[in-house]
């Protein structure tokens, strides 16, 4: 008869529950109460923890049984050491939940576009992932015929020694032939037909991706036990990585958004109008001052019009505006204008020509030319001057 039931009562499981119904009942709570879900819920999955911890020992279960918790505690496993181990199993430590034991993560690259980012948006993610037979309950077969190999014990690896010289040896592990890495031996017969023997069973899941206003390019969302799963041990996590495409207008900075925007060179001397789209479909009117210049390159930005703030979404950096001013072709205005123009633009510098200068043209430069030119004035000979091997001719 069972003294206590308060272990079972934490895990929700009746005293007379076999091993592999502790184990589900575990597993459901622990998903649930899990710090990484419900960081409020520590002291909860604490108590569910150590309660699992005796309950799936059979030594321990049994002490339990016979003499409660405080024959446990007799046992050895009360004071820090016992709380040590609940605290490892809980952070990764060196405890029976570790991340040796846990199953590899999914790792996905979500390709996102900048407006995403910037207005927010939800995106389904259908990806295939194993999942524990329900119908062998992950022992592969009927639980009696699945036999330990007798080849590995069970490890699933061999380790063989190997004479790589004299006096000198090397151990080599590969994996068991016998059982293909198993460490269990199920006759073909006795295998569950639903996953073939293999314990698990593939599975479409749809995962929903929140993306928030102002997340950034390379931010990981991590969906927690929604990996692919295997028997003994915790379900993998599937972890998003956001990959923001680059757009054609905005160019983004941290928190802040850069744009170039070209110009005539009447606009830059004289002023302009222009408008500007936002990518949550607003239409900003942009002017400069009057005499105000805009040269070349010229940065100059616009409050709270970058990107949203991801702490506080109300919030946004600076839109920063790029000028490229753009000049008008040659000649294209008449030469009886251009002293007109002159008169206008502020004064030349004046410069003292003597007769000991030299005048020179300018010429437009032509990259391919000058090389052509070099070439040409290096080697002004033929071809026997740079001491090749010259062609025999009859």
């Amino acid at each position: 008869m069972v003294k206590e039931t308060g272990y079972y009562d934490t895990l929700g499981a009746k005293p007379e529950a076999t091993a592999d119904e502790i184990k589900r009942a575990y597993r459901k709570l622990a998903l649930m109460y899990h710090p990484d879900k419900n960081s409020s819920e520590g002291e909860k999955f604490k108590l569910i923890s150590q309660a699992y911890q005796v309950l799936s020992d059979p030594k321990k279960r049994d002490l339990y049984d016979q003499g409660g918790e405080h024959a446990i505690k007799d046992g050895g496993l009360s004071g820090g050491n016992f709380s040590s181990q609940i605290f490892d199993m809980f952070f990764g430590g060196i405890g029976h939940i570790n991340r040796e034991k846990r199953g590899k993560n999914f790792v996905h690259k979500l390709s996102i576009s900048l407006e995403e980012i910037y207005n927010g948006a939800i995106r389904k993610l259908a990806l295939q992932k194993k999942v524990i037979c329900d119908k062998c309950d992950g022992h592969g077969g009927k639980k009696g015929p699945v036999e330990k190999c007798t080849t590995c014990k069970g490890q699933g690896i061999q380790i063989q020694v190997q004479q790589i010289g004299p006096g000198l040896v090397q151990q080599v592990q590969t994996m068991c032939s016998e059982c293909c890495g198993e460490g269990e031996h199920i006759n073909s017969e006795d295998r569950c037909k639903q996953c073939n023997g293999n314990k698990v069973v593939c599975e479409k899941k749809v995962l929903e991706v929140h993306i928030k206003k102002g997340m950034k390019d390379g931010q990981k969302l991590v969906f927690h036990g929604e990996g692919d799963q295997q028997p003994g041990l915790e379900p993998a996590d599937v972890v998003v990585v956001l990959d923001q495409r680059d757009h054609e207008v905005y160019q983004r900075e941290n928190d802040n958004l850069i744009m170039k925007m070209q110009i005539p060179l009447v606009e830059a001397l004289c002023g302009f109008s222009r408008t500007i789209g936002t990518m949550d479909g607003r239409t900003l009117l942009v002017t400069s001052l009057a005499g105000e210049v805009i040269k070349y390159g010229h940065l100059k930005c616009i409050q709270k019009e970058g990107m949203p703030l991801e702490r506080d979404p109300f919030e946004k950096g600076l839109l920063i505006v790029q000028f490229l001013v753009t000049f008008p072709e040659n000649h294209w205005l008449p030469r009886n204008k251009l002293l007109i123009l002159e008169t206008l633009l502020p004064p030349k510098e004046d410069v003292t020509v003597t007769d000991d200068m030299g005048v020179v043209e300018l010429v437009e430069f032509d990259p391919g030319l000058h090389n052509r030119e070099y070439r040409e004035e290096a080697y002004p000979e033929d071809e026997s001057a740079r001491g090749g091997v010259q062609c025999q001719t009859s």
